[in-house]
Protein backbone atom coordinates (compact mmCIF):
# COMPACT_ATOMS: atom_id res chain seq x y z
CA UNK A 1 0.00 0.00 0.00
CA UNK A 2 1.19 3.50 -0.78
CA UNK A 3 1.57 5.93 2.12
CA UNK A 4 -0.04 8.91 0.43
CA UNK A 5 0.67 12.51 1.47
CA UNK A 6 -1.05 15.67 0.32
CA UNK A 7 0.91 17.87 -2.10
CA UNK A 8 1.47 20.43 0.67
CA UNK A 9 2.72 17.77 3.11
CA UNK A 10 5.00 16.25 0.47
CA UNK A 11 6.46 19.63 -0.52
CA UNK A 12 7.20 20.54 3.10
CA UNK A 13 8.80 17.18 3.84
CA UNK A 14 11.01 17.46 0.75
CA UNK A 15 12.18 21.00 1.53
CA UNK A 16 12.87 20.16 5.18
CA UNK A 17 14.75 16.98 4.33
CA UNK A 18 18.06 18.64 3.60
CA UNK A 19 20.05 21.51 5.08
CA UNK A 20 21.16 23.18 1.87
CA UNK A 21 24.43 25.05 2.14
CA UNK A 22 25.18 26.36 -1.35
CA UNK A 23 28.85 26.75 -2.22
CA UNK A 24 30.02 29.96 -3.89
CA UNK A 25 32.21 30.14 -6.97
CA UNK A 26 33.33 32.91 -9.30
CA UNK A 27 32.29 33.07 -12.95
CA UNK A 28 32.85 35.52 -15.80
CA UNK A 29 30.06 37.55 -17.35
CA UNK A 30 29.87 35.19 -20.32
CA UNK A 31 28.83 32.36 -18.00
CA UNK A 32 26.78 34.30 -15.44
CA UNK A 33 23.30 34.41 -17.00
CA UNK A 34 20.94 32.05 -15.21
CA UNK A 35 23.28 31.67 -12.23
CA UNK A 36 22.25 32.50 -8.66
CA UNK A 37 23.97 35.33 -6.77
CA UNK A 38 25.91 34.08 -3.76
CA UNK A 39 25.92 37.53 -2.15
CA UNK A 40 23.97 40.77 -2.56
CA UNK A 41 25.03 42.95 -5.48
CA UNK A 42 26.05 46.34 -4.09
CA UNK A 43 26.83 49.23 -6.38
CA UNK A 44 30.49 50.23 -6.08
CA UNK A 45 30.35 53.55 -7.98
CA UNK A 46 27.80 56.11 -9.09
CA UNK A 47 26.10 55.41 -12.40
CA UNK A 48 26.55 57.43 -14.45
CA UNK A 49 29.86 58.55 -12.93
CA UNK A 50 29.44 62.08 -14.32
CA UNK A 51 26.49 64.23 -15.48
CA UNK A 52 25.64 63.37 -19.09
CA UNK A 53 23.55 64.79 -21.88
CA UNK A 54 20.53 62.74 -22.94
CA UNK A 55 20.12 64.71 -26.18
CA UNK A 56 22.14 66.19 -29.02
CA UNK A 57 22.22 69.94 -28.56
CA UNK A 58 23.89 72.61 -26.45
CA UNK A 59 24.89 72.51 -22.78
CA UNK A 60 23.72 75.71 -21.10
CA UNK A 61 22.98 77.31 -17.77
CA UNK A 62 19.18 77.13 -17.69
CA UNK A 63 18.87 80.70 -16.34
CA UNK A 64 20.42 82.00 -19.57
CA UNK A 65 17.41 80.67 -21.56
CA UNK A 66 14.58 82.02 -19.40
CA UNK A 67 12.12 84.01 -21.50
CA UNK A 68 13.46 82.67 -24.79
CA UNK A 69 10.95 82.21 -27.63
CA UNK A 70 11.11 81.64 -31.37
CA UNK A 71 10.16 85.26 -31.92
CA UNK A 72 12.70 86.49 -29.37
CA UNK A 73 15.44 83.87 -28.94
CA UNK A 74 18.18 83.94 -26.35
CA UNK A 75 21.54 84.59 -28.02
CA UNK A 76 24.43 82.62 -26.50
CA UNK A 77 28.14 82.51 -27.30
CA UNK A 78 29.40 79.10 -28.46
CA UNK A 79 32.35 78.22 -26.22
CA UNK A 80 33.40 75.05 -28.03
CA UNK A 81 32.33 71.42 -28.22
CA UNK A 82 32.41 68.51 -25.78
CA UNK A 83 34.40 65.66 -27.37
CA UNK A 84 32.71 62.24 -27.14
CA UNK A 85 34.61 60.12 -24.67
CA UNK A 86 36.50 63.14 -23.38
CA UNK A 87 36.16 66.01 -20.93
CA UNK A 88 34.78 69.46 -21.82
CA UNK A 89 37.51 71.91 -22.93
CA UNK A 90 36.47 74.50 -20.34
CA UNK A 91 33.83 75.55 -17.87
CA UNK A 92 30.89 77.62 -19.11
CA UNK A 93 30.77 81.30 -18.28
CA UNK A 94 27.41 83.13 -18.04
CA UNK A 95 25.89 83.64 -21.48
CA UNK A 96 27.81 80.76 -23.05
CA UNK A 97 26.74 77.41 -24.59
CA UNK A 98 28.75 74.37 -25.64
CA UNK A 99 27.91 71.84 -28.36
CA UNK A 100 27.29 68.39 -26.93
CA UNK A 101 26.18 64.98 -28.23
CA UNK A 102 24.03 62.40 -26.48
CA UNK A 103 26.12 60.82 -23.71
CA UNK A 104 28.60 63.67 -23.56
CA UNK A 105 29.93 64.96 -20.22
CA UNK A 106 28.34 68.23 -19.12
CA UNK A 107 30.81 71.11 -18.67
CA UNK A 108 31.05 72.80 -15.31
CA UNK A 109 28.70 75.77 -15.14
CA UNK A 110 25.93 74.06 -17.15
CA UNK A 111 22.81 72.43 -15.70
CA UNK A 112 20.67 71.66 -18.77
CA UNK A 113 20.81 70.85 -22.48
CA UNK A 114 18.83 72.58 -25.19
CA UNK A 115 17.80 70.15 -27.94
CA UNK A 116 19.41 70.95 -31.27
CA UNK A 117 15.92 71.23 -32.82
CA UNK A 118 15.29 74.32 -30.69
CA UNK A 119 18.43 76.14 -31.76
CA UNK A 120 19.67 78.02 -34.81
CA UNK A 121 23.31 78.73 -35.63
CA UNK A 122 23.69 82.41 -36.44
CA UNK A 123 27.45 82.41 -37.00
CA UNK A 124 30.54 80.52 -35.89
CA UNK A 125 30.32 82.00 -32.40
CA UNK A 126 26.60 82.51 -31.80
CA UNK A 127 23.61 80.20 -31.33
CA UNK A 128 19.98 81.30 -30.99
CA UNK A 129 17.90 79.35 -28.43
CA UNK A 130 14.19 79.36 -29.33
CA UNK A 131 12.74 77.93 -26.09
CA UNK A 132 13.69 77.94 -22.42
CA UNK A 133 14.88 74.87 -20.50
CA UNK A 134 14.63 74.11 -16.80
CA UNK A 135 17.56 73.01 -14.62
CA UNK A 136 18.11 69.28 -15.12
CA UNK A 137 16.27 69.14 -18.45
CA UNK A 138 17.72 66.70 -21.01
CA UNK A 139 20.50 65.55 -18.73
CA UNK A 140 21.22 62.52 -16.55
CA UNK A 141 22.75 63.58 -13.24
CA UNK A 142 25.67 61.78 -11.66
CA UNK A 143 24.30 58.78 -9.72
CA UNK A 144 20.78 59.32 -11.06
CA UNK A 145 20.70 55.74 -12.35
CA UNK A 146 22.38 53.97 -9.42
CA UNK A 147 24.15 55.28 -6.31
CA UNK A 148 27.36 53.92 -4.84
CA UNK A 149 26.56 51.77 -1.80
CA UNK A 150 23.07 50.88 -3.03
CA UNK A 151 22.14 47.18 -2.95
CA UNK A 152 20.21 46.43 -6.13
CA UNK A 153 20.03 42.62 -6.24
CA UNK A 154 19.75 40.28 -3.24
CA UNK A 155 21.60 37.04 -2.64
CA UNK A 156 19.59 34.20 -4.18
CA UNK A 157 18.60 36.24 -7.25
CA UNK A 158 18.90 34.42 -10.56
CA UNK A 159 20.85 36.65 -12.95
CA UNK A 160 19.07 37.80 -16.11
CA UNK A 161 20.60 39.23 -19.27
CA UNK A 162 19.65 42.76 -18.19
CA UNK A 163 21.40 42.28 -14.83
CA UNK A 164 24.66 41.63 -16.67
CA UNK A 165 24.43 45.10 -18.19
CA UNK A 166 24.76 46.56 -14.69
CA UNK A 167 27.71 44.30 -13.88
CA UNK A 168 29.45 45.36 -17.08
CA UNK A 169 28.77 49.05 -16.39
CA UNK A 170 30.42 48.66 -12.98
CA UNK A 171 33.41 46.84 -14.44
CA UNK A 172 32.54 43.65 -12.55
CA UNK A 173 33.83 41.11 -15.04
CA UNK A 174 33.49 38.28 -12.51
CA UNK A 175 30.69 37.64 -10.04
CA UNK A 176 30.19 35.32 -7.05
CA UNK A 177 27.44 32.79 -7.74
CA UNK A 178 26.38 29.52 -6.13
CA UNK A 179 27.51 26.23 -7.57
CA UNK A 180 24.84 24.52 -9.66
CA UNK A 181 23.40 21.43 -7.95
CA UNK A 182 24.49 18.28 -9.82
CA UNK A 183 21.49 16.08 -10.52
CA UNK A 184 21.84 12.45 -11.62
CA UNK A 185 19.10 11.30 -14.00
CA UNK A 186 18.32 7.60 -14.45
CA UNK A 187 15.58 6.04 -16.59
CA UNK A 188 14.46 2.55 -15.62
CA UNK A 189 12.63 -0.21 -17.48
CA UNK A 190 13.30 -3.26 -19.66
CA UNK A 191 11.05 -1.77 -22.34
CA UNK A 192 13.24 1.31 -22.90
CA UNK A 193 15.76 1.89 -25.67
CA UNK A 194 17.84 5.01 -26.38
CA UNK A 195 16.21 7.63 -28.66
CA UNK A 196 18.66 6.91 -31.49
CA UNK A 197 17.67 3.23 -31.58
CA UNK A 198 14.69 1.79 -33.47
CA UNK A 199 12.46 0.09 -30.87
CA UNK A 200 11.43 -3.54 -31.39
CA UNK A 201 7.81 -4.58 -30.84
CA UNK A 202 6.93 -3.90 -27.19
CA UNK A 203 9.76 -1.41 -26.74
CA UNK A 204 9.63 2.40 -26.56
CA UNK A 205 12.23 5.12 -26.77
CA UNK A 206 13.45 6.69 -23.55
CA UNK A 207 11.78 10.10 -23.37
CA UNK A 208 12.34 11.00 -19.74
CA UNK A 209 16.12 11.37 -19.85
CA UNK A 210 15.82 14.20 -22.39
CA UNK A 211 12.81 15.71 -20.61
CA UNK A 212 14.31 15.66 -17.13
CA UNK A 213 17.73 16.81 -18.32
CA UNK A 214 16.15 19.91 -19.85
CA UNK A 215 13.95 20.54 -16.78
CA UNK A 216 16.97 20.31 -14.47
CA UNK A 217 18.89 22.77 -16.65
CA UNK A 218 15.94 25.18 -16.73
CA UNK A 219 15.78 25.00 -12.93
CA UNK A 220 19.44 26.03 -12.73
CA UNK A 221 20.94 22.60 -12.10
CA UNK A 222 23.66 20.62 -13.84
CA UNK A 223 22.18 17.42 -15.27
CA UNK A 224 24.19 14.18 -15.13
CA UNK A 225 22.34 11.66 -17.37
CA UNK A 226 23.31 8.08 -16.50
CA UNK A 227 21.27 6.26 -19.12
CA UNK A 228 18.81 3.37 -18.93
CA UNK A 229 18.78 0.74 -16.18
CA UNK A 230 16.98 -2.61 -16.59
CA UNK A 231 14.45 -3.80 -13.99
CA UNK A 232 16.97 -5.68 -11.83
CA UNK A 233 17.96 -4.67 -8.35
CA UNK A 234 21.70 -5.23 -8.79
CA UNK A 235 21.68 -3.12 -11.97
CA UNK A 236 19.91 -0.37 -10.02
CA UNK A 237 22.42 -0.58 -7.22
CA UNK A 238 25.38 -0.50 -9.60
CA UNK A 239 24.23 2.68 -11.35
CA UNK A 240 23.52 4.42 -8.05
CA UNK A 241 27.19 3.96 -7.15
CA UNK A 242 27.94 6.18 -10.16
CA UNK A 243 25.99 9.07 -8.59
CA UNK A 244 28.81 9.86 -6.14
CA UNK A 245 29.35 13.62 -6.07
CA UNK A 246 25.79 14.42 -7.12
CA UNK A 247 23.56 16.60 -4.94
CA UNK A 248 20.33 14.91 -5.97
CA UNK A 249 19.21 11.77 -7.84
CA UNK A 250 16.10 11.40 -10.02
CA UNK A 251 14.88 8.00 -11.18
CA UNK A 252 11.93 7.67 -13.52
CA UNK A 253 9.92 4.51 -13.94
CA UNK A 254 9.53 1.65 -11.48
CA UNK A 255 7.62 3.84 -9.01
CA UNK A 256 4.18 2.18 -9.09
CA UNK A 257 3.22 -0.26 -6.35
CA UNK A 258 3.63 -3.35 -8.52
CA UNK A 259 5.62 -6.55 -8.33
CA UNK A 260 8.52 -4.99 -10.26
CA UNK A 261 8.73 -1.92 -8.07
CA UNK A 262 12.42 -1.73 -7.26
CA UNK A 263 12.98 2.02 -6.84
CA UNK A 264 11.84 2.24 -3.23
CA UNK A 265 13.70 -0.94 -2.24
CA UNK A 266 16.96 0.24 -3.81
CA UNK A 267 16.76 3.69 -2.16
CA UNK A 268 16.21 1.99 1.22
CA UNK A 269 19.18 -0.27 0.59
CA UNK A 270 21.47 2.51 -0.58
CA UNK A 271 21.46 4.59 2.60
CA UNK A 272 19.60 5.92 5.61
CA UNK A 273 16.98 7.07 6.44
CA UNK A 274 15.77 5.74 3.06
CA UNK A 275 12.28 6.27 1.64
CA UNK A 276 10.35 8.98 3.51
CA UNK A 277 7.10 8.64 1.59
CA UNK A 278 5.68 6.76 -1.39
CA UNK A 279 2.64 8.38 -2.97
CA UNK A 280 1.19 11.89 -3.24
CA UNK A 281 -2.51 12.71 -3.57
CA UNK A 282 -2.15 14.34 -6.97
CA UNK A 283 -3.04 13.51 -10.56
CA UNK A 284 -1.04 12.83 -12.59
CA UNK A 285 1.98 11.68 -10.59
CA UNK A 286 0.48 9.86 -7.59
CA UNK A 287 3.12 7.07 -7.44
CA UNK A 288 5.81 9.56 -6.36
CA UNK A 289 8.73 8.37 -4.22
CA UNK A 290 10.96 10.55 -2.08
CA UNK A 291 13.81 9.46 0.14
CA UNK A 292 17.16 10.50 1.51
CA UNK A 293 20.25 8.28 1.52
CA UNK A 294 23.19 9.65 3.48
CA UNK A 295 22.03 13.31 3.08
CA UNK A 296 21.40 13.01 -0.70
CA UNK A 297 17.73 13.41 -1.77
CA UNK A 298 16.30 10.76 -4.12
CA UNK A 299 13.19 11.10 -6.27
CA UNK A 300 11.30 8.30 -7.95
CA UNK A 301 9.03 9.68 -10.68
CA UNK A 302 6.51 7.92 -12.85
CA UNK A 303 7.78 6.59 -16.16
CA UNK A 304 4.88 8.39 -17.85
CA UNK A 305 6.46 11.59 -19.27
CA UNK A 306 3.49 13.80 -18.44
CA UNK A 307 3.39 12.49 -14.87
CA UNK A 308 7.15 12.96 -14.60
CA UNK A 309 6.80 16.55 -15.84
CA UNK A 310 4.10 17.38 -13.29
CA UNK A 311 5.98 15.68 -10.45
CA UNK A 312 9.16 17.56 -11.32
CA UNK A 313 7.53 20.99 -11.63
CA UNK A 314 5.41 20.66 -8.49
CA UNK A 315 7.77 18.85 -6.11
CA UNK A 316 11.34 18.50 -7.47
CA UNK A 317 12.02 21.97 -8.84
CA UNK A 318 11.54 23.80 -5.49
CA UNK A 319 14.21 21.61 -3.90
CA UNK A 320 16.67 22.35 -6.73
CA UNK A 321 16.03 26.07 -6.17
CA UNK A 322 16.82 25.57 -2.48
CA UNK A 323 19.98 23.57 -3.21
CA UNK A 324 21.22 26.40 -5.46
CA UNK A 325 20.41 29.09 -2.88
CA UNK A 326 17.76 30.64 -5.13
CA UNK A 327 14.92 32.65 -3.61
CA UNK A 328 12.54 31.59 -6.42
CA UNK A 329 9.12 30.27 -5.41
CA UNK A 330 6.22 28.65 -7.24
CA UNK A 331 4.05 31.38 -8.77
CA UNK A 332 0.40 30.55 -9.38
CA UNK A 333 -1.58 32.99 -11.53
CA UNK A 334 -5.39 33.36 -11.39
CA UNK A 335 -7.22 32.63 -14.66
CA UNK A 336 -10.73 31.85 -15.83
CA UNK A 337 -11.36 28.30 -17.01
CA UNK A 338 -12.79 27.92 -20.51
CA UNK A 339 -14.71 24.71 -19.80
CA UNK A 340 -15.89 22.77 -16.75
CA UNK A 341 -13.46 20.30 -15.21
CA UNK A 342 -14.18 17.48 -12.75
CA UNK A 343 -11.98 16.59 -9.81
CA UNK A 344 -12.18 13.96 -7.12
CA UNK A 345 -12.20 15.40 -3.61
CA UNK A 346 -9.09 14.68 -1.57
CA UNK A 347 -6.54 15.01 -4.35
CA UNK A 348 -4.91 17.84 -6.28
CA UNK A 349 -5.45 17.71 -10.05
CA UNK A 350 -3.11 19.26 -12.59
CA UNK A 351 -4.51 19.68 -16.11
CA UNK A 352 -2.27 20.64 -19.02
CA UNK A 353 -3.66 23.87 -20.42
CA UNK A 354 -3.14 26.71 -22.84
CA UNK A 355 -3.27 30.13 -21.20
CA UNK A 356 -4.34 33.00 -23.44
CA UNK A 357 -5.60 36.56 -23.11
CA UNK A 358 -9.11 37.51 -24.13
CA UNK A 359 -10.60 40.98 -23.66
CA UNK A 360 -7.95 41.92 -21.12
CA UNK A 361 -8.39 38.79 -19.00
CA UNK A 362 -6.37 35.57 -18.76
CA UNK A 363 -8.15 32.32 -19.65
CA UNK A 364 -7.04 28.69 -19.51
CA UNK A 365 -8.11 26.15 -22.13
CA UNK A 366 -7.69 22.60 -20.74
CA UNK A 367 -6.18 20.21 -23.26
CA UNK A 368 -8.10 16.98 -23.83
CA UNK A 369 -6.36 13.61 -23.76
CA UNK A 370 -4.97 10.96 -21.46
CA UNK A 371 -2.05 11.73 -19.16
CA UNK A 372 0.34 9.72 -21.32
CA UNK A 373 -0.16 11.78 -24.48
CA UNK A 374 2.90 13.83 -25.39
CA UNK A 375 0.76 16.24 -27.40
CA UNK A 376 -0.70 17.69 -24.20
CA UNK A 377 2.83 18.69 -23.13
CA UNK A 378 3.66 19.96 -26.60
CA UNK A 379 0.72 22.35 -26.88
CA UNK A 380 0.26 23.30 -23.23
CA UNK A 381 1.99 26.27 -21.63
CA UNK A 382 0.67 25.86 -18.08
CA UNK A 383 -0.50 23.46 -15.40
CA UNK A 384 -4.02 24.27 -14.22
CA UNK A 385 -4.47 23.31 -10.57
CA UNK A 386 -7.67 22.16 -8.91
CA UNK A 387 -6.98 22.01 -5.19
CA UNK A 388 -7.82 18.97 -3.11
CA UNK A 389 -10.80 20.52 -1.31
CA UNK A 390 -12.57 21.26 -4.63
CA UNK A 391 -14.68 18.84 -6.64
CA UNK A 392 -14.05 20.62 -9.92
CA UNK A 393 -14.57 24.02 -11.49
CA UNK A 394 -17.34 25.32 -13.73
CA UNK A 395 -16.73 27.07 -17.04
CA UNK A 396 -15.96 30.74 -16.41
CA UNK A 397 -14.92 30.20 -12.80
CA UNK A 398 -11.47 31.17 -11.55
CA UNK A 399 -8.66 28.75 -10.90
CA UNK A 400 -4.86 29.00 -10.64
CA UNK A 401 -2.20 28.03 -13.16
CA UNK A 402 1.53 27.47 -12.93
CA UNK A 403 3.11 28.74 -16.14
CA UNK A 404 5.59 26.39 -17.77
Amino acid sequence: MLTVLSVTEAAEKILHSTDARPVAESVGLDGAVGRVLAAPLTITADLPPFPRSSMDGYAVAARDTYGAAESLPALLTVAGEVPMGGVPPAALAPGQAMRIATGGMLPEGSDAVVMVEHTEILDAMTVAVGRPVAPGENIVARGEDLRAGQTVLPAGHRLRARDLAVLAALGLVRVAVTRRPRVAIISTGDELVPPEQDPAPGQIRDVNTALLTALVQQAGGEAVPLGIVPDREEAFFAVLRRTAGCDCVILSGGSSAGARDLTAAVIDRFGRPGVLFHGVSMRPGKPFIFGVADTVPYFGLSGNPTSALVGFIVLVRPLLWKLSGSTERQLFIPVRVERSLPSAGGREDYYRAQVFEQEGELWARPLPGQAGLLSTMLHGNALLRIQEHCEGVEAGEKAAVLLL
